[in-house]
């Protein structure tokens, strides 16, 4: 299979980053060092290319209606200009994709998918279509680059004459970013304020470079997919295919935020309900390491004495300074302060359920009412 490359790929070959394979596209993996990169984006900002996320557009009298039936969030509750983290849902109540809902008009809205079920989703949402509603993969329409930091709207704001404290946390505007007119999303993945861009690819060159001169004296950084992953455990949110997939449900994944009971039917609501009833036997958790040792992906995780589940993600914390974790555990362990045991090659380490995400930013640190993942 041909691996994709993104409108900035050639960039990142000129700025020698370290470039692996991911989801079918070849990414940056790092620039200066994953450590240097995270710490950026905690102190200051980092810029990264997501081009390789996918955009689903919904279009026409049923595309609320559709959204509807598919996600399990309320998008009836968007106003144009909003946005909104929600889920596809699979009949089991199980996850098809967690998504970012855009409302461009009453009858036109936009998926931000994943890369790597992009062509999944697009089938998904195509296959569950009616008459009423035009669905499209438009991804190849778009760069996507991300700004994330307490410095980001610093940076991004000498770009553009729009005023980003209009910009609030999960809206949207368009707007013309250096010379490109772009859609200009409050939103992100790293637990910091931030903002993604999706500009044309043509201009995703010209974008890129602006934001990282404009950026020069704030300390921004060029960042690389694994202080991506790094700042998003970090901050406690889910990956999909690793923390959460079509075998967990939203319950179990620790996202019933995002499922709105009041909405109305929708794609695996019965099935949700029947767990909720019945009781939810194991629930996704945020942990920390005890003893000395890093709990990677995929290590034996026992509950008790008894492997129960593995370690779904796993890495050394570089602004908590310590190992930190995701997995699975039975329901009565979700209790923070819950002790269980990772095998770190052999070896039975300790670890601790934590009470929410092992990072939070303090409401001073905020500066604006943002919220991750708004319900």
């Amino acid at each position: 299979m041909t691996v994709k490359k993104t409108p900035l790929h050639a960039m990142h070959k000129r700025l020698k980053a370290k470039m692996v394979e991911f989801a079918g596209w070849e990414m940056p993996l790092e620039y200066e060092g994953v450590v240097a990169e995270h710490m950026a984006v905690r102190t200051a900002a980092g810029v990264f290319d997501v081009s390789h996320m996918g955009e689903i557009f919904l279009e026409g009298p049923g595309a609320l209606a559709q959204i509807q039936c598919l996600a399990s969030n309320d998008a009836s509750r968007l106003a144009p200009g909003r946005a909104q983290y929600s889920a596809l849902t699979t009949e089991r109540g199980t996850v098809v994709d967690d998504v970012l809902v855009h409302k461009l008009s009453d009858e036109e809205y936009f998926l931000c998918v994943n890369a790597a079920t992009t062509d999944k989703d697009f089938a998904w949402i195509k296959g569950h279509a009616s008459n009423h509603v035009e669905v499209a993969n438009r991804s190849a329409d778009f760069a996507q680059i991300a700004v994330q930091g307490p410095r980001a709207a610093g940076a991004l704001q000498a770009l553009t004459e729009h005023p980003l404290s209009e910009v609030g946390a999960y809206r949207f505007a368009r707007a013309d970013v250096a010379d490109a007119t772009c859609i200009l999303a409050r939103t992100g993945y790293t637990g910091e304020d931030g903002f993604e861009i999706y500009a044309a690819p043509e201009k995703a060159e010209s974008v890129w470079s602006a934001v990282m001169e404009a950026g020069k004296e704030l300390g921004v950084k060029a960042c690389g997919l694994a202080a991506r992953d790094t700042l998003r455990l970090e901050a406690g949110m889910p990956l999909y295919g690793s923390d959460m997939d079509e075998t967990t449900t939203l319950l179990e994944a620790g996202l019933e935020g995002i499922v709105k009971w009041n909405k109305g039917d929708f794609l695996g609501r019965d099935a949700l309900e029947e767990q909720k009833t019945e009781g939810v036997r194991r629930r996704r958790v945020a942990f920390e390491m005890l003893e000395k040792g890093i709990a990677r992906r995929g290590y034996d995780v026992l509950w008790r004495g008894e492997k129960f589940s593995h370690v779904t993600s796993g890495t050394y914390a570089p602004f908590l300074k310590k190992a930190i974790g995701m997995t699975y555990l039975p329901a009565e362990a979700v209790p923070s302060g819950a002790e269980f045991e990772v095998d770190i090659r052999g070896r039975r380490a300790g670890a601790r359920v934590l009470e929410g995400p092992p990072y939070k930013r303090s409401p001073a640190r905020a500066g604006n009412t943002h919220e991750e993942h708004s319900a």
